[in-house]
């Protein structure tokens, strides 16, 4: 028995979930025209094994077409599809042929499919992209990837109906549940060849591919690749793949657990795309499997936070990793300064430093750069100079970020023995003096 599960349609409709009341519906009307319409689906059935009804009802015979379809009952659509040809009013449409190959990848039916294709062209159809992408879904669920990538090639020769990304996801999504992630890195290979990008349906598929497989780092690369794409953002169903295949894996005595690092690239991407919500899931997951928040997975929150500006939500995350005992270090600090300075808040700088003195926590160069730009910006030259002067006591190097940031900001106050000063130290320390001249 086949699947009663049915492909979404190339430009999907979303159900908003709202119930109109402008036109309340008697239940009884509507039971009676529904019992009307299901007699009349079953009389057409009956009616398509014979050869006599020549003057049928439109709306009733598409009707039993398409309820043949919905139910995934292959044998009667055919039927009925046959009874419809014989229609004085039948018009051939690409549609039409669209909906039986899908019931037939349904039901596994590659050589109904076949025959089908047959038929469309003898009415002298000219197949669509989507024609041709249900053709190849039929033969890479019936396991027929030689065919399915036969009707691909066929495609790229045809001009005006070159593979579209849902094609290669259509395909991609067959190989994954075959198990043929060598075909999979092929079709992306050729992807980028043609310029076809992937959608976040194609990285989703993948991602849910591997994840089933218990292949997670290459789940996770793939996760990378999708960020770094930047045009195809993940969401909730990448999330659900990657939590999905977590859940599935930790019922298995052997089970590989995905590593940390994945469920930090899942909570920066979802940073990124503003989904704070998600990114605060994957954390609750992560949590309840006992995955431990590492200083890395912290530091990512409380930059996304601070970057958005959302200051009480990023110290919340910070009060947070040190109730959790996990140690803060320069690059948390140096997040936290940037959002501080970004929203003109010095004095939660200044308790920042207070921290930072009466702590262990190893400070870099690129953390004095970043709250020597901060205190420059908010015009405390005399903390900005005692920072620098810091930096050679914490055996920290100025390094041209350093120098540029003092100089622009003395610059900007008409300190220019300062500036002098500067430059003369820039230049002893072997730095580059082309940032001199841009200043």
């Amino acid at each position: 028995m086949c699947s009663t599960k049915v492909p979404n349609e190339r430009t999907g409709k979303m159900n908003s979930g709202l119930i109109s009341t402008r036109h309340q519906i008697d239940p009884k009307k509507e039971l009676s025209r529904i019992l009307r319409t299901d007699a009349a689906v079953k009389g057409i059935e009956r009616k398509a094994n014979s050869e006599k009804y020549l003057t049928l009802w439109p709306k009733a015979v598409l009707e039993a077409l398409d309820e043949a379809i919905k139910e995934n009952r292959w044998q009667s659509a055919l039927k009925i599809f046959h009874l419809l040809r014989k229609q004085h009013w039948y018009e051939p449409k690409c549609k039409t042929y669209t909906k039986l190959f899908k019931v037939l990848g349904n039901c596994k039916q590659p050589d109904q499919a076949s025959l089908l294709f047959e038929v469309m062209l003898s009415e002298g159809l000219k197949p669509t992209i989507d024609v041709y992408t249900s053709l190849i879904a039929v033969y890479g669920k019936s396991e027929l990837l030689d065919k399915a990538f036969s009707t691909l090639e066929y495609m790229k020769s045809v001009s005006d109906c070159k593979p579209d990304v849902f094609t290669f996801t259509v395909l991609i999504r067959c190989c994954c549940k075959l198990g043929r992630f060598d075909l999979v890195k092929r079709i992306i290979l050729e992807m980028s060849y043609l310029g076809v990008g992937c959608s976040t349906v194609t990285y989703n598929t993948i991602i849910d591919g591997y994840g089933k497989a218990g292949m997670f780092e290459e789940m996770e690369n793939v996760l990378a690749d999708m960020i770094e794409d930047g045009d195809s953002l993940p969401d909730v169903f990448t999330l659900n793949s990657i939590i999905g295949s977590s859940e599935m894996v930790a019922h298995e005595e052997d089970g590989e657990l995905p590593d940390i690092t994945t469920f930090n690239i899942l909570i920066l991407s979802f940073g990124k795309a503003g989904m704070y919500k998600k990114m605060s899931s994957v954390m609750d997951f992560m949590e309840k499997r006992f995955f431990s928040l590492t200083t890395v997975t912290y530091n990512i929150v409380i930059e996304t936070f601070g970057k958005a500006g959302k200051i009480e939500k990023m110290d919340d995350v910070f009060r947070k990793m040190k109730y959790q005992g996990v140690k803060p270090n320069s690059i948390s600090y140096c997040s936290l300064v940037n959002a501080y300075s970004k929203a003109g808040l010095v004095g939660k700088i200044d308790s920042i430093l207070r921290q930072i003195v009466n702590s262990d926590v190893v400070l870099d160069t690129p953390f004095f750069n970043c709250i020597i730009n901060a205190y420059g910006q908010a015009g405390d030259l005399a903390t900005m100079k005692e920072l620098y002067i810091q930096m050679e006591e914490r055996k920290c190097k100025p390094d041209k970020i350093t120098f540029a940031t003092m100089i622009k900001t003395y610059k900007a106050h008409g300190i220019f023995d300062a500036v002098q000063e500067l430059e003369k130290q820039m230049i002893s320390t072997g730095e580059n003096l082309d940032i001199l001249l841009e200043k």
